[in-house]
């Protein structure tokens, strides 16, 4: 397989590379290769934890934190050869998005009471931003929190949430001021306690048939004053940051990765390889997938060094979920009518989801603001345009 960074591996980097293909080849489980969807939890876990044995888990992590503070062409090898691989991917939540937003506006006891678990895997969390009117118009929330005494009492409802019915814990925004003269005033970010009392959770069904999302009631919630993240009505500055992160995580070639060397084996075993026409299409998501990781690169660059990515973060989205569409609507290309099969496609190189990764790849340009939100933020905020 050839790789996707934009550099020449170093001498060093190229004996990394090695030592993580061979590690990979021999931890991951064969029943854990190839998942279009997220394994359930007690199928990951254990494969996090090895991660989290072996140092793996969060190499752009500060080591003050538990971490390794990889450079970044190792982590980047990583990315490559998990999806080589076809290594599941993990939930970014905790590790991705809460847990630098943790280490940047947390406090002590808060940084040194959730980071060791996030990165262990023993606690899961989930995101609660979106509500059924306040999606992409994420600042119409609604759901409250009034201080009472030392604590929140927390109402409404939250929509979407990844793995809600997994997790433990919870960072939401929730409005903390009725009155603000600005929508985006009054929010702030605080941390739930999903075992609290009052709290109901509803699995969705979604498009790749499983039940990655959930809907989540709150009803007279009581969280402590204490998991408040930064300031009280301030949580908007904090929620643009986070998604920042959950924006370049969206970016990552992993999953692009694993989608092209699915292709590449179902076309071979279709024929589909055959077709001039068919290898143009394939080396320009080769191509694609190479500047995907470009931007990847240079964006966890200006991360690393603390520099604003803003409105850039958009562009970023957009760059990961059009590449992994594509790859999709390539594999159904491909497979011809089997790609309304829902089981996998027999190959010479094992069985192929092309139905489940396509069906995957589509809700890409919903989440985490959908690609019209973000096409227009680029437009604006970017290119200057009206």
């Amino acid at each position: 397989m050839s790789t996707f960074s934009f550099l020449q591996d170093s001498k060093e980097d190229a004996a990394f590379r090695r030592d993580a293909r061979e590690w990979f080849e021999e931890n991951l489980p064969k029943e854990l290769r190839g998942w279009s969807v997220r394994p359930p939890p007690e199928l990951i876990t254990p494969w996090h934890r090895k991660l989290f044995e072996k140092g793996w888990i969060a190499p752009h992590w500060p080591t003050e934190y538990g971490g390794t503070n990889m450079p970044l062409t190792q982590r980047l090898i990583l990315q490559e050869e998990s999806g080589r691989i076809g290594a599941p991917v993990l939930s970014r939540q905790a590790l991705g998005h809460i847990g630098p937003i943790l280490m940047r506006y947390g406090t002590t006891q808060q940084k040194a009471r959730h980071l060791p678990k996030m990165l262990s895997g023993e606690v899961h969390w989930c995101q609660g931003y979106s509500e059924p009117n306040a999606g992409s118009d994420l600042a119409s929330l609604r759901t409250r929190a009034d201080l009472d005494g030392d604590q929140f009492v927390v109402n409404g409802q939250k929509i979407w949430t990844t793995w809600a019915h997994h997790a433990h814990w919870m960072y939401a925004l929730v409005r903390t001021d009725q009155d603000a003269p600005r929508k985006q005033a009054g929010i702030s970010l605080i941390l739930i306690d999903l075992a609290t009392d009052g709290i109901t959770i509803r699995p969705i069904k979604t498009i790749a048939d499983d039940e990655e999302f959930c809907e989540v009631f709150f009803d007279n919630v009581r969280v402590p004053a204490g998991n408040l993240i930064g300031e009280m009505n301030a949580g908007w500055t904090v929620a643009k940051a986070l998604m920042d992160h959950e924006r370049i995580g969206n970016a990552s070639p992993q999953l692009a990765i694993d989608g092209l060397d699915r292709l590449k084996k179902i076309a071979r075993a279709t024929g589909a390889m055959d077709d001039p026409v068919f290898q143009d299409k394939i080396t320009r998501i080769e191509l694609d997938i190479l500047a995907q990781a470009a931007v990847f690169a240079h964006t966890v660059e200006l991360a690393n060094a603390d520099m604003p990515i803003g409105a850039g973060s958009s562009f970023i989205k957009l760059v990961g979920t059009d590449t992994v569409q594509e790859i999709g609507d390539l594999l159904l290309e491909a497979v011809g009518s089997h790609g309304a099969d829902l089981e996998a496609i027999d190959t010479p190189d094992g069985p192929i989801d092309a139905g489940g990764f396509f069906r995957q790849a589509r809700r890409n340009s919903i989440f985490a603001g959908t690609s019209e939100i973000q096409r227009s933020v680029t437009a604006k905020r970017v290119l200057g345009l009206p």
